[in-house]
């Protein structure tokens, strides 16, 4: 498949070349040519331009002049159309797009760090487009699409370099109704020609799409996929048994169940240890490494302005909204254990509500879980496996809502979790009832995510991942 090479640096380069000529006309003192720079076309803020050429239809000053005069913003998409549902293959929405970092220094400025690192963040931005485009190519025109869900993310391996990154994936499981599964892809990019290698693949993700109707906003059917080779069938056979898991595990989360026996006893013997720590004839008193859950809290505020919306103009773009939430959770870790974390996973996570522009947006991040906990299950305190040089697993939930400005009802727009590790011996403790259970379903994500890692992993490689010394460029 041919990859459209895209300029990067020519707009840049005409753009210092005409403010040279107007500083040499004034130097010499002949009549200058105005030095004038416009807005490079559809820029959007953060996605790389190979993800955003087709993302933004409009400018949003038109766009905002249809929503006053209440006129349909998506008016392509609202156009009577006849939509094709004939069964389609992977292969027909497979995309892929060369990410230059190790080419062009320019990008830097946005997907490098001050410390030098590779932004996951910003990755997990362009991710989100590139599944956009992805699930266009597969139902084709006449709906609207939103982000429904995000599967869990791992660190296949860790790049010890910054170069040029492959962006790729496809649809990998669509049964026909209105949810659809795509599948992406982070590698490192090879030569042209060059075969890839499993090595090369930084972090694979998959994202759930939901197909609504423009007008109405209700599910509507999309084209099913169709398995060409065996290994195709493989893949879909997987999708479906996730999507299977998924409904089974919402009949067993704490919203819907209470704790189990062993979690029971579990709140029973930490709440006995709280108790201990500020009881004066108890000789217990609550380490300095153990800090209250409460005080782990970092919360932001923030407009939700035009340039992050998405291709249907009034909502903000999803990717964004998972950016935000990920670099918050981030400092919430630095600031817990006043130490640099490294990342190890990102745990399933729902879009419940959309974000429209112009709202606030209010993202409060907790550190509700660290491995080694506090206590196990029989009472014992857990130590850390070397003492000259612990480390410690923080879970980091951060909770999303979205209000109008005049700050009418908020609404939740989802809930989303990360793991870091840290090369510090800290501890969380929760104690009120919510604390609680927002540390036992902590508990039993980052024990689900242990089995999954092992079944995927050599205990090797773990430990190499989870490793806060290896070298690993992306923060």
């Amino acid at each position: 498949m041919s990859i459209r090479r895209l300029p990067t640096l020519t707009s840049r380069f005409n753009a210092l070349d005409t403010c040279a000529t107007f500083s040499k006309a004034r130097f010499y003192g002949s009549h200058p040519k105005r030095c004038l720079h416009g807005t490079a076309v559809r820029r959007t803020d953060g996605v790389f331009r190979g993800l955003a050429d087709n993302r933004l239809p409009m400018p949003w000053i038109e766009a905002w002049r249809l929503q006053q005069e209440d006129k349909n913003v998506a008016s392509d998409e609202v156009r009577p159309q006849e939509r094709d549902l004939s069964p389609k293959k992977m292969s027909d929405s497979y995309h892929r797009v060369i990410l230059p970092l190790g080419r062009d220094p320019w990008l830097s400025d946005t997907y490098i760090n001050a410390s030098g690192h590779i932004r996951l963040g910003t990755v997990f931005m362009d991710l989100d487009a590139l599944s956009g485009i992805i699930v266009y190519k597969h139902t084709g025109p006449g709906v609207t699409t939103v982000t429904a869900a995000l599967d869990r993310i791992t660190i296949a391996h860790p790049l010890t370099e910054i170069c040029d990154l492959e962006y790729s994936g496809q649809v990998t499981y669509a049964s026909g109704r209105s949810s659809v599964e795509i599948t992406c892809n982070v590698a490192r990019a090879r030569d042209e020609g060059e075969p890839s290698r499993p090595e090369d693949v930084l972090l694979t993700c998959t994202f759930t799409m939901v197909a609504l109707d423009p007008n109405t906003k209700k599910p509507v059917k999309i084209p099913p996929l169709v398995c060409s080779n065996p290994e195709e069938e493989k893949i879909f056979q997987a999708g479906e048994a996730k999507a299977l898991d998924k409904k089974r595990k919402l009949k067993t989360s704490l919203l819907e169940t209470e704790p189990n026996d062993p979690e029971s006893a579990l709140i029973h013997k930490i709440w006995l240890r709280q108790v201990a720590y500020h009881d004066p004839n108890n000789s217990v008193r609550q380490p300095a490494n153990v800090i209250s859950m409460s005080r782990t809290q970092l919360s932001t505020a923030s407009i939700m302005q035009p340039q992050y919306r998405n291709r249907h103009q009034t909502m903000i773009f999803g990717g964004f909204h998972l950016k935000q939430t990920f670099e918050l959770a981030f400092c919430c870790a630095a600031s817990f254990a006043h130490a640099r974390p490294t990342f190890i996973s990102a745990d399933p996570c729902t879009f419940r509500n959309p974000v429209p522009v112009g709202s606030v947006l209010y993202l409060t991040a907790t550190v509700v879980y660290t491995d080694p906990p506090l206590l196990d299950e029989d009472g014992s305190e857990p130590q850390q496996k070397d003492s000259k040089n612990p480390v410690t697993r923080l879970h980091v939930r951060v909770d999303s809502k979205v209000r109008d400005v005049e700050h009418g009802i908020a609404k939740p727009t989802g809930q989303f979790n990360y793991t870091f590790s840290v090369p510090k011996s800290v501890k969380v403790l929760p104690h009120t009832y919510q604390e609680y259970m927002m540390y036992i379903d902590a508990r039993r994500r980052v024990q689900l995510g242990d089995v999954q890692d092992r079944r995927n992993h050599s205990d090797s490689e773990l430990q190499r991942i989870q490793s806060v010394e290896h070298v690993n460029l992306t923060e």
